[in-house]
């Protein structure tokens, strides 16, 4: 089971690498922080594509599956939602201490969100 938790959560950490950094386009990012605007759904909709395939070579049952996507759907929209606000309502250079602060703590509540999956995970694997 252990090689089966660690490789989970190394499909989630590149996958997350992929979604944040290599397939969000402008348009997605420019969504984030607004209810009536496509691009932070689409950008969270990447994630839980992304995190499907493990959770079903894990071997969870398709409701727990759907459960985990739904609520990593939900909270990686809701913590990118909050940092496109905070974003706009405190602009900030790359090169200040603030700026990279803000990007730490949006990638650390992201990470463990996959924290409590893989936790999720471990107590329903079978064997």
């Amino acid at each position: 089971m252990e090689g089966s938790i660690i490789g989970l959560l190394v499909w989630l950490q590149v996958k997350h690498f992929f979604a944040d950094y290599l397939l969000q386009s402008p348009w997605m990012i420019s969504g984030k922080g607004h209810f009536g605007r496509p691009g932070g759904y689409a950008h969270a909709a990447i994630h839980i594509i992304g995190t499907a395939p493990a959770l079903v070579y894990a071997g969870l049952g398709g409701g727990l599956t759907a459960l985990i996507l739904a609520g990593e759907f939900v909270i990686h929209f809701a913590i990118d939602h909050l940092k496109a606000l905070e974003s706009r309502a405190r602009p900030e250079s790359p090169n200040s201490a603030r700026f990279w602060a803000t990007h730490g703590a949006d990638q650390l509540a992201h990470h463990l969100t996959y924290a409590a999956i893989l936790f999720v995970t471990m107590r329903a694997m079978p064997g």
